[in-house]
């Protein structure tokens, strides 16, 4: 420093400036480095820590509520966690030594992190897919501003039009770089160096190994992409790892002074109790998005959400997002140039979000989890037979029987069992020895295609094998739009060979293929060299060998080549069920597993057994039945005590830093998880909405309560002709209370019949005038608009045609549980409609109740006194006479309901209420293809028994499927 000012001072001497100003420029010199705290020392620039203050506002985060049970249980609350955090400061020199210093620490604590089973957070959006590479998780506009964030470019939020490029400052080539592209650039010396060549002695001295693998690689590019962003917030720490372990902890504490800029930090991560009774209420917290910082923002009339917030996703969490958020509190802190803070004054201190109390009873919630699994799995244990393949074509729907190969073939197509596990590096013996016929296989299955594509008289589509029919369409349909060599958007849809590809299909696929390329639909370039000419066979042989390479990491492909393994019996049954002991579904047995291995074992008994013993959930199979709801409600308020669908999830697991293969594995599972069925689920009420008829007939007035219909087992005043349950047999005269005891459909028929009555001399009757007044009805029972529950609802659909079925709930009538529930609640309490609610209060952080929910009542059905004794009489009759309910300990009244669909199992349903003479509760359930009203009536009235103490919990809630032999031969009604 002092021979460049001597320097200086010789050459102002020289040039005649005068020491005056040479001292000036000194000075200004002396200033800047001292500001910036640089010295510099054999040639290589640090920082100095200084005391020099820096002022910095900073947020203090606020406190989530937490929600409660009727009980004042807790249900989502927040734990206290600790996390990683990084602040790039202190740390100097050229970009390249910067880059081995920070992805050397990064590197580091990942490793510390592993060891103790925890790993890093990152939030970018791009992933290695399961052939290796890499591939964006987001796309439209999320994706544009992921990539302008990660080249830092200005955006505003997105418009209402959705005008994307007038919102996000992005050139040409950035807005289109792929995955790949941006890893690259991203890695390269230009911004963290991942990619970039170091010696073997810079990497030592770092702690960087001499390769990192891919994964490491994305991670520590992520994370650095995430620093980055503060960047422009010199003293704003990024979070790099969340909730980790005490063990994590010690060791990055201990190592705290070497990691310049990292600290731990006290957090909170969102927990959630109950589990997957809960899930689909409660919902889970993410990380915001672009449009949910626009909306919430938007609906508070002011910026209180930023791009760190964690927000509702789903459920309650979503709904109640602006109560549950509170808002985070404000400090002016001091820093030096390490970032470490000097002092801090004017704190606004956060404002912990409102807690939210809820109506339900968490006993009543698990209770009907439980029992919805167990009457579902009672349902496939009774009706799984020991065959391969069954015709369920020509039979009714309560004939349908399940074959065992459906379940065996659910073990992999529904994931129980992980295809790419038997891949992995961890595979077990028998693992690989399967793998190892799959590979075998799907040499063969090329093999065979490539004939197919180099054959002179190729096969057309329809007269191929079934197995490969379903090999090619994977392949057309799936695989050749996925890697860019089928342009689906060039297809014309209309076009004569296309046709006679997709719907007769009359051509081969070499024709196809081969008319696709002169229609430039398909693009070869990417796997043929540079030629003027290209030989048909040359390309078909070239695309065999690229799509044998590509599906050799798809596990859908894999997928459907073990189904037909498992078909042939390639892969055997008793194979099939001992991989689920060696990839930890089952705890290990080894009495069983080598049983299974010798053959003493029946597979088609042990998977019976699981089933029976719950060992694998009824969902796991994703058959029909797999899925169910059950809704309890308080019919003099609305308030909902318990609210089920089955299956549910683990929130806890999508909360916070969200396990995204869990979360593929639920978006992918047959049974749906993340549908509510009490909620969204739609189906006729079959049965149980003769209620609903029989009021409106009596109040329009076209049937008296005692007036006596002759029932003949025949409805044919309409086409096609309606049979009564009955049929061939007949009720013979009844009047209304006892065409509800008997269901019988004749009677409800001629009800909806006569309502289109328009007074014609010839005694015609106009379907839309009874539809009209059905309607009227129906919707005076809540069945014209959702019920007003806290969650999403699909609307319910009054019927709009067919009177005489629609009159004994078919037609166009679907409706989903919760609007059943508050359909029968309504009933129960002789006509006031309340709408649903789940939430009984909210209250703030100290306990002060913020609201308090009073009734809402939607509407009323205001009939007679008479009519409503009749309506009543007749649901507590059919209680006492149903055999699946007469033993019941307590004086009640209910209606089944059997709602059938073309080609699957009839849908069980039942509603009802008890007591009989003061209502405390009222229910509804479904099991969707449940084959008949008989199950769901008992598990109704188990699920009255459990609530009311009538039998003990462990008699009820056994653990084992629920079956009655007898029930496969009830009526449907």
């Amino acid at each position: 420093m002092f021979k460049r000012i001597k320097n200086m001072f010789r050459k102002a001497a020289q040039s005649r400036l005068t020491i005056l100003s040479v001292l000036f420029v000194v000075f200004g010199i002396v200033l800047i480095r001292h500001l910036f705290n640089l010295q510099i020392v054999n040639g290589e620039s640090y920082q100095e820590n200084f005391t020099m203050e820096i002022k910095r506002e900073t947020s203090i985060p606020s406190t989530r509520g937490c929600i409660y049970d009727s009980a004042g249980n807790l249900i989502a609350y927040n734990k206290l966690a600790y996390d990683v955090t990084f602040q790039d400061v202190g740390i100097s020199g050229t970009s390249r030594q910067r880059n081995l210093t920070i992805n050397g620490y990064l590197y580091q604590i990942m490793q510390i992190l592993y060891a103790n089973g925890d790993d890093v957070y990152t939030d970018f959006a791009i992933k290695i897919n399961d052939a290796g590479e890499y591939e964006f998780t987001r796309s439209g506009y999320n994706l544009l501003r992921f990539k302008a964030d990660v080249y830092g470019r200005p955006y505003t939020e997105m418009p209402e039009d959705g005008d994307v490029e007038e919102t996000l400052v992005l050139s040409k080539e950035e807005a289109s770089v792929t995955a790949d592209e941006l890893m690259a650039q991203l890695g390269s010396s230009d911004y963290y160096g991942v990619f970039e060549e170091y010696t073997a002695d810079e990497l030592a001295s770092h702690g960087l190994p001499e390769s990192l693998s891919k994964e490491d690689s994305l991670k520590i590019i992520a994370l650095r992409s995430a620093i980055n962003q503060n960047s422009y917030q010199k003293y704003i720490s990024t979070t790099i790892a969340k909730d980790i372990s005490d063990q994590s902890m010690s060791s990055l504490m201990e190592s705290k002074g070497y990691y310049v800029g990292v600290d731990v930090v006290e957090s909170s991560v969102r927990v959630y109790n109950g589990a997957p009774y809960y899930a689909n209420i409660i919902g889970y917290t993410g990380q915001i998005s672009a449009e949910e910082i626009r909306s919430l923002n938007q609906e508070l009339g002011r910026e209180v959400y930023d791009t760190t917030d964690i927000v509702g996703k789903v459920g309650l969490e979503q709904y109640f997002e602006t109560e549950l958020q509170g808002e985070d509190g404000k400090k002016s802190v001091y820093v030096n140039n390490l970032g470490e803070v000097l002092k801090e004054d004017s704190v606004v201190e956060p404002q912990a979000g409102n807690n939210i109390h809820l109506t339900i009873n968490s006993d009543y919630q698990e209770a009907a989890y439980n029992l919805l699994e167990q009457y579902i799995a009672g349902i496939i244990f009774d009706k799984t037979h020991d065959y391969k393949e069954v015709d369920n074509e020509n039979v009714s729907t309560a004939d349908i029987i399940i074959a065992v190969y459906d379940l065996y073939y659910a073990l992999i197509e529904n994931n129980v069992l992980s295809v790419t596990h038997m891949e992995s590096s961890e595979a077990t013996a028998l693992e690989k020895e399967v793998y190892g016929l799959l590979q075998t296989r799907e040499v063969q299955i090329f093999d065979d295609l490539k004939a197919e594509l180099l054959s002179d008289s190729p096969t057309p589509y329809s007269e191929l094998s079934k197995a490969m029919q379903v090999y090619i369409t994977y392949l057309v349909d799936t695989t050749l739009p996925e890697v860019g060599i089928l342009k689906t958007d060039s297809i014309d849809k209309t076009d004569d060979t296309y046709i006679a590809w997709t719907t007769d299909e009359s051509i081969s696929l070499k024709e196809y293929l081969t008319y696709a390329i002169s229609k430039d639909w398909i693009d070869i370039s990417g796997i043929m060299e540079e030629s003027d000419f290209w030989d048909s066979d040359e390309i078909f042989s070239n695309l065999c060998d690229y799509l044998e390479e590509y599906v050799k990491s798809d596990s859908n492909f894999s997928k459907k080549v073990y189904k037909y393994m498992i078909e042939d019996d390639t892969l055997s049954p008793n194979t099939l069920c001992r991989l689920l002991f060696d990839q930890g579904v089952l705890e290990m047995d080894e009495e069983t597993y080598d049983g299974l291995a010798s053959g003493s074992v029946y597979a088609y008994d042990f998977i019976k057994e699981k089933i029976y013993t719950l060992e694998i959930p009824p969902s796991k199979f994703a058959v029909a039945p797999c899925s169910g709801s059950l809704v309890v409600t308080d019919p003099n308020s609305g308030d909902v005590l318990a609210c089920v669908t089955y299956p549910g999830y683990d929130n806890n697991r999508l909360a916070n830093d969200m396990d995204e293969e869990y979360f593929e594995e639920l978006t992918l599972d047959g049974s749906s998880p993340f549908y509510n069925k009490a909620t969204q689920e739609l189906t006729a009420p079959g049965s149980t909405y003769k209620m609903v008829t029989g009021v409106a007939g009596v109040m329009e007035g076209v049937v008296s309560v005692d007036e006596a219909i002759s029932c003949t087992g025949l409805f044919d005043a309409v086409e096609p002709e309606i049979k009564c349950w009955i049929n061939p047999g007949q009720h013979g005269a009844i009047s209304l209370a006892t065409a509800l005891q008997e269901s019988c459909n004749y009677y409800f028929n001629t009800v909806g019949f006569r309502l289109g009555d328009v007074g014609d001399p010839d005694g015609d009757h106009d379907d839309a005038t009874g539809i009209a007044k059905l309607a009227k009805y129906a919707a005076m029972f809540g069945f014209d608009e959702e019920t007003g529950i806290e969650m999403d609802e699909s609307a319910p659909r009054i019927s709009d045609n067919a009177m005489a079925p629609s009159a004994m709930g078919q037609g166009r009538n679907a409706y989903a549980t919760v609007q059943l529930a508050r359909y029968v609640a309504t009933v129960a309490n002789s006509g006031t409609c309340y709408d649903l609610t789940l939430v009984d209060k909210i209250t703030d952080f100290e306990g002060r109740t913020v609201l308090e929910k009073e009734p809402v009542i939607h509407g009323y059905v205001e009939a007679d006194d008479y009519l409503w004794s009749a309506i009543h009489s007749g649901m507590n009759q059919m209680i006492k006479q149903n055999t699946y309910t007469k033993d019941i300990e307590i004086d009640m009244a209910g209606k089944t309901g059997t709602a059938e669909e073309t080609g699957v199992p009839s849908h069980a349903l039942f509603v009802g209420y008890a007591p009989y003479d003061q209502p405390q509760i009222a229910i509804a359930c479904r099991i969707t293809n449940g084959y008949t009203s008989s199950i769901a009536s008992l598990l109704a009235k188990d699920m009255i028994r459990y609530i009311f103490n009538l039998k003990s919990k462990d008699e009820l809630i056994t653990g084992y499927a629920s079956y009655d032999s007898t029930i496969s031969g009830a009526r449907t009604d």
